[in-house]
């Protein structure tokens, strides 16, 4: 009887080792990013994170992956590049996850996105718009469209309905992303024959612009252009009514000024303001409809660009897990990853190009009646 039940006590202690094992096996975690505190950072990190997260549940809950499941490990890094880099190290090298969403900011990617790519661990970033992103290395994703892809359709739209002559832009200049985008608009300008008239700065913390705006309205522009996030863009965008510059001068925005929050903070004064997405709520796919109406549930307000394309990052990674067989091999599930082609995401089919950017229809999208629309 003894020996029996000293076999059976064996057998039983054997099958909960090996058990041990497999329920680690079956946890795919996920590294994300996102700034959800740390000013106006916050504004996009909270909703990439819960577009993530709410992407990891489904997933889970379709059973998808069969016996993986998505485990989300959230950091905030503030906005801070010196926390993004602790943090990738931490998560690779402790947490020991799979793959890394995010960094919310551009400036923390150019610091941290190295750390991965040099630990074959894939990174896929869902508001990194600057040139140069992917191009850090061949582990680094983004869904977030380019500034580059956005704004020469924003611009060619103002210029046919508007037909303007003069521009002036004003753009964040302690910031990679914003500096880029100055470029980028500059550049544009340039091409569509467009005389920029002023030229203006500001700085991150800033909440009075009426010195730069003043000079702006004494150049009389037909638009301006603003490269800055959403809270600065806003301000700006509130100040320069206040100032007399009238609702006839068009303001174009850089991607990062897509929030929800652009209409709650500059209200009426951002009526007709212009900028380019990949996306836009109201985005007749049934995918896109499913994904506004969850969101809306789980979170009690409306996503974002950002949040979508957080949530199309998600889908992306699971859809390449599962066509790569799992995650014990990087360079398989990088390739799994960058071979991804027309997946049905709320962004519509995606696919990445063989830089590993983005492939999607621009809309451009007028903030009208307090949400963007398309522009008509």
């Amino acid at each position: 009887m003894h020996a029996r039940l000293t076999r059976l006590l064996i057998a039983a202690t054997a099958f909960s080792l090996a058990a041990v094992p497999a329920a680690i096996a079956a946890d795919v975690k996920l590294g994300i990013v996102q700034s959800t505190s740390g000013g106006s950072a916050a504004l996009y990190g909270t909703m990439q994170k819960n577009g993530a997260e709410l992407a990891a549940a489904e997933i889970n809950a379709s059973g998808k992956l069969g016996d993986l499941k998505l485990v989300p490990i959230h950091q905030d890094d503030a906005g801070d590049r010196g926390q993004t880099v602790n943090i990738f190290q931490r998560l690779i090298n402790q947490d020991k996850v799979t793959v890394i969403f995010g960094p919310t900011l551009t400036t923390s990617a150019f610091a941290a996105d190295p750390i991965a790519n040099a630990a074959k661990v894939p990174v896929i970033a869902s508001s990194n718009t600057a040139p140069g992103v992917p191009a850090i290395g061949e582990y680094i994703f983004r869904t977030s469209a380019p500034e580059a892809a956005v704004f020469p359709g924003v611009l060619a739209y103002a210029v046919k309905r508007y037909q303007p002559k003069t521009a002036a832009q004003i753009y964040g200049i302690d910031d990679v992303l914003m500096k880029a985008a100055y470029g980028v608009h500059k550049a544009a300008l340039d091409k569509a024959g467009i005389k920029v008239v002023a030229t203006e700065t500001f700085q991150k913390g800033d909440v009075d612009y009426s010195a730069q705006l003043t000079k702006i309205k004494a150049a009389n522009p037909d638009i301006i252009v603003v490269g800055g996030l959403a809270e600065e863009t806003a301000n700006i965008v509130r100040q320069a009514r206040q100032l007399g510059i009238p609702q006839s001068t068009v303001f174009l925005g850089a991607n990062a000024a897509i929030s929800t929050k652009l209409n709650d903070l500059a209200g009426p004064a951002a009526q007709g303001f212009l900028v380019g997405s990949g996306w836009f709520i109201d985005f007749d796919m049934p995918a896109n409809k499913a994904f506004v109406e969850a969101y809306k549930a789980k979170y009690g307000s409306a996503p974002d660009t950002f949040a979508a394309q957080a949530h199309a990052a998600v889908t992306i990674f699971a859809d390449a897990v599962k066509r790569a067989g799992g995650v014990s091999d990087p360079a398989k599930l990088r390739a799994a990853i960058a071979d991804t082609k027309d997946l049905q995401t709320v962004l519509g089919p995606f696919s990445f190009d063989k830089d590993r950017e983005p492939v999607l229809v621009a809309k451009v999208l007028e903030l009208k009646d307090g949400k963007f629309q398309l522009a008509q």
